[in-house]
């Protein structure tokens, strides 16, 4: 398995405020990403402050050979730890009002794939040509989907299509989605998480494309962020990709 992590400003933004990071343990591997919001540097912040508890209460608890649902538990954790601090840091100061992180998690271990996501950063799952959003969106366009209020036609352009129902920091607990994968032996596949700069930007159907497991990791990261600054970069991208080729096998 290969992986690769990669973040740009974009062309209108003047700070980037995503945090993208992976820690490998072993043969498994953790990936991490954080879009900060909360105006001038807050969202910054926000997203480095999450990040970084994120990674250190996760390395803390981590042993290895952790079944899903000791990994669910420490998933959630870590996040919930990275939702603490980030509370606490903005009422400790009232420039930081507000400020909050959206944060997606995966662990990839030998044979399965553990997911957790606060937000509208996302998780892709590629195999056998098909492309599936793993998470769901915490947003307001969303939420009225789900109630019937709009089409999906009608959320790309709907004027609260960005306005977050949950996110890291802002309240004083939060409950994260969680999502777990069985990995299949011996079959390829790709998972990809991004911030919104990507996602908002490029379709599904664009993403699919540029996904192969012949590809090496890195060219992946650098075409899935060339395209989201071919669609004129308006916000910070941020992608981390992972790539199980065909000739990797799952222990049993």
């Amino acid at each position: 398995m290969t992986s690769a992590t990669q973040t740009h400003i974009g062309y209108v933004r003047e700070e980037n405020q995503d945090r993208v990071g992976s820690r490998q343990f072993g043969e498994n591997l953790l990936l991490l990403v954080c879009d900060g919001m909360g105006g001038e540097r807050s969202g910054s912040k926000a997203s480095s402050l999450a990040s970084e508890v994120f990674f250190e209460n996760f390395e803390e608890g981590y042993e290895p050979d952790m079944d899903h649902y000791s990994m669910r538990s420490l998933l959630l954790s870590s996040i919930s730890a990275a939702n603490s601090v980030v509370y606490t840091s903005a009422r400790m100061d009232y420039q930081n009002f507000g400020m909050g992180t959206t944060c997606v998690a995966a662990f990839i271990s030998q044979t399965y794939i553990a997911i957790a996501n606060v937000g509208d950063s996302r998780a892709y799952y590629w195999v056998e040509d098909t492309l599936q959003q793993i998470t769901v969106d915490h947003t307001r366009v969303q939420a009225l989907l789900e109630q019937g209020e709009i089409t999906e036609d009608e959320m790309a352009t709907h004027p609260q299509r960005h306005m977050l129902v949950k996110a890291v920091g802002v309240e004083r607990t939060v409950c994260p989605d969680f999502f777990r994968i069985d990995r299949v032996d011996s079959q390829p596949f790709i998972l990809l998480l991004c911030s919104d700069g990507l996602s908002g930007f490029c379709s599904d159907a664009e993403i699919q494309e540029v996904l192969d497991p012949e590809k090496p990791a890195e060219e992946i990261t650098q075409q899935l962020v060339d395209m989201a600054l071919q669609k004129g970069g308006r916000d910070n991208i941020s992608v981390a990709v992972a790539v199980a080729a065909a000739s990797e096998s799952v222990e049993e």
